[in-house]
């Protein structure tokens, strides 16, 4: 039966109106289907190019814009207050942009370079050296994390875990100096231990 069905194909195409209607009609249909899909597939892969330029333009423009911010907040002791106005609304606006990157990692990204701009801030008065040293490693990881994102994301992560534990210990020890302070004073004890207590 199978046999016979198959024998009845070769027939078909080998006669005259078998090769016609195959040479006429299923190749045009077959080269126009073909075409199509490589069409799409090219049109596909120019897109996804496209967008991943797009997307690496405005990432390394925040990038830079951060990397701006950072050296002025290496020096933010030696800024005018509207220069320091300036460098805070722009540096908020990058980090915003750096927020709605669908880039690996942006958010960690965002929360890092904000953590290390403060810290930036604060050495510059004191701490010259440190503040530049801040500023190497800062724009070291946003050039990382512009480079190889999935690395950068686990630096970041380990460095935001080390900050918030080093934070809580700090919180700690100013709870500890209160309690403290509160026992040296007669009067004021009760009014701080009932103040703890509503902050738990």
């Amino acid at each position: 039966m199978l046999l016979d069905w198959w024998n009845g194909i070769v027939n078909w195409y080998n006669s005259y109106e078998g090769h016609r209607v195959f040479t006429d009609a299923i190749l045009p249909f077959l080269a126009i289907l073909v075409a199509g899909i490589l069409a799409g597939l090219i049109a596909r892969g120019s897109i996804k190019r496209l967008l991943a330029q797009q997307e690496g333009r405005y990432k390394a423009s925040a990038v830079e814009t951060l990397i701006a911010a950072g050296r002025k907040a290496a020096a933010w002791n030696t800024l005018t207050a509207q220069e320091k106005e300036h460098v805070e609304h722009q540096t908020s606006e990058a980090e915003i942009r750096v927020r709605m990157l669908p880039a690996y990692g942006a958010s960690l990204a965002a929360d890092w370079s904000a953590h290390k701009l403060a810290s930036m801030k604060r050495n510059s008065a004191n701490y010259s050296f440190q503040a530049d040293q801040d500023l190497v490693d800062y724009q070291d990881g946003l050039i990382a994390w512009h480079a190889k994102p999935s690395l950068a994301k686990k630096l970041f992560a380990q460095d935001l875990a080390a900050w918030k534990y080093d934070g809580g210990a700090v919180e700690d020890q100013l709870v500890v100096k209160q309690r403290e302070w509160a026992a040296q004073q007669p009067d004021s004890a009760p009014a701080f231990e009932s103040a703890a207590a509503g902050d738990r």
